[in-house]
């Protein structure tokens, strides 16, 4: 099959200079099975063969990979951007795995998230020079880049004591957001009632107003703490009973990162954000329409609740809850591709099996004690045996109905809702997300290809 050729593909020369790029990042990257490892063919891809025979199956040998159209006619005909980090390119490509347009990034590395804008632009998180907090899921610099390659605008958040990560979003007005790891120091983190000995690095969401350079906006989780450790301590309480607060010692971190958000959505409609919390392996819900001030308090904002958590799903036994069925074994790419659904890569964890879910999220957001808070609806879920990435990923939507899928260690797959595959590419690299474009999109126009 197709994953086991294109891996088996990868020449030495390439292996060296990509792991040098990325050395330091060994958080949310792995390096790809190197010549002499196995390469097992999955059982379900040969199930598959076998079943699409019928469908006139075609692979062809793109130049980024291996192509397998399994039932052509059902596959949407568009542009997939790809952001792969281990090689460090960003490029829109064909159905057939062609290079359609490459950005030059001369000596930038890819953070992770790289947006295709509808002016031509990319909204691109790269790695900062130098970086002083060296968790993987690299960024600490936001750039808009041209096509040309040239930085239209560029900003550094990136110190000792924070540095942006992970994933960017584009609000309505066109401020942007992101998720930032930001430090508490050891004597403050034990005040507030850590169990562990060490410098930890909760996660904070920055707005930042291109046209000024300033942070209009600001939300940190270590406003938000609960904790059952150590009753003599800050936050102390019953973490059953706030569903709203953050448990501090949720997970066993020895490096301080002991959240590791990896994914920011935006609901412009309730002006709400979401984010992907990978360690928790939850989606949080946060109030945006809150003033920097009210964010750090309980109160205030559309939801009166100010900065605390207004929803919260995936993973009950982060509130003590065990007996609750839990959804998410970490996860990535918080996808709201239409007013009240989303699509979610659980990346499986311990489970060694990812699944894509959609779900109908709630009407009426709010976390509450009693009664319990309302999970929201799965509409649709799709797992195989073959489709297994523990780190990164995602799913989007397509104009047809099909889910574009990312793995992060393998490449794309279409399916239908039925489940049926009708589309696979494989190649050698360590794919962040892909991103859907109509060939008649303005972004694809923009580009004047």
């Amino acid at each position: 099959m197709s994953k086991s050729s294109s891996l088996l593909k990868m020449n030495l020369t390439y292996v060296l200079l990509t792991c040098c790029l990325f050395s330091c990042s060994d958080d949310d990257f792995t390096p790809p099975p190197s010549e002499e490892e196995e390469i097992v063919l999955d059982e379900h891809q040969e199930d598959n063969e076998e079943e699409t025979s019928e469908n006139t199956q075609e692979t062809i040998e793109g130049e980024m990979g291996t192509v397998t159209f399994y039932n052509k006619d059902l596959a949407e005909d568009h542009y997939i951007l790809v952001n792969d980090a281990l090689s460090n390119r960003v490029y829109l490509m064909d159905k057939s795995a062609n290079i359609v347009y490459e950005w030059p990034l001369d000596e930038r590395n890819i953070g992770n998230d790289v947006l295709l804008l509808e002016d031509g632009t990319l909204l691109a998180s790269l790695q900062a020079d130098n970086p002083e907090i060296l968790f993987g899921g690299f960024g600490g610099k936001i750039q808009i880049i041209a096509k040309n390659g040239e930085a239209l605008w560029d900003f550094t958040y990136s110190n000792s004591e924070y540095r942006s990560h992970h994933d960017v979003e584009l609000l309505p007005n066109g401020n942007i957001l992101a998720i930032a790891w930001e430090k508490m120091p050891e004597a403050e983190a034990l005040e507030n009632g850590s169990k562990y000995g060490t410098d930890l690095y909760p996660e904070s969401i920055i707005e930042i107003d291109p046209n000024t350079n300033t942070i209009t906006w600001q939300w940190h989780a270590k406003d938000h703490l609960i904790q059952d450790y150590d009753s003599s301590k800050l936050n102390y309480g019953v973490i059953e009973n706030n569903p709203q607060l953050i448990n501090l010692n949720y997970y066993e971190a020895t490096d301080g990162n002991i959240m590791h958000a990896n994914g920011i959505a935006y609901d412009d409609t309730n002006d709400l954000i979401y984010l992907s919390v990978n360690y928790y392996s939850e989606v949080w819900v946060i109030d945006h329409s809150t003033t920097t001030e009210e964010a750090a308090g309980h109160t205030n904002g559309n939801f009166e609740r100010g900065g605390d958590l207004i929803y919260r799903f995936g993973n009950p036994s982060t509130q003590n809850k065990e007996a609750t069925d839990r959804l998410f074994h970490n996860n990535h790419f918080p996808n709201l591709y239409e007013e009240g659904k989303m699509l979610i890569f659980s990346n499986g964890g311990d489970l060694e099996q990812s699944t894509v879910y959609e779900f109908r999220l709630p009407n009426e957001l709010s976390l509450q004690t009693v009664p319990e808070t309302i999970d929201p609806e799965i509409t649709w879920s799709y797992s195989n045996p073959a489709i297994y990435s523990p780190k990164v990923s995602g799913a989007v939507r397509l104009p047809n109905g099909n889910t574009l899928i990312t793995e992060g260690d393998h490449g794309i797959w279409e399916v239908t809702t039925e489940g049926e595959i009708v589309w696979e590419f494989s190649g050698v690299g360590f794919f962040w997300r892909a991103y859907h474009y109509a060939k008649d999109d303005p972004a694809i126009l923009a580009l004047d290809l």
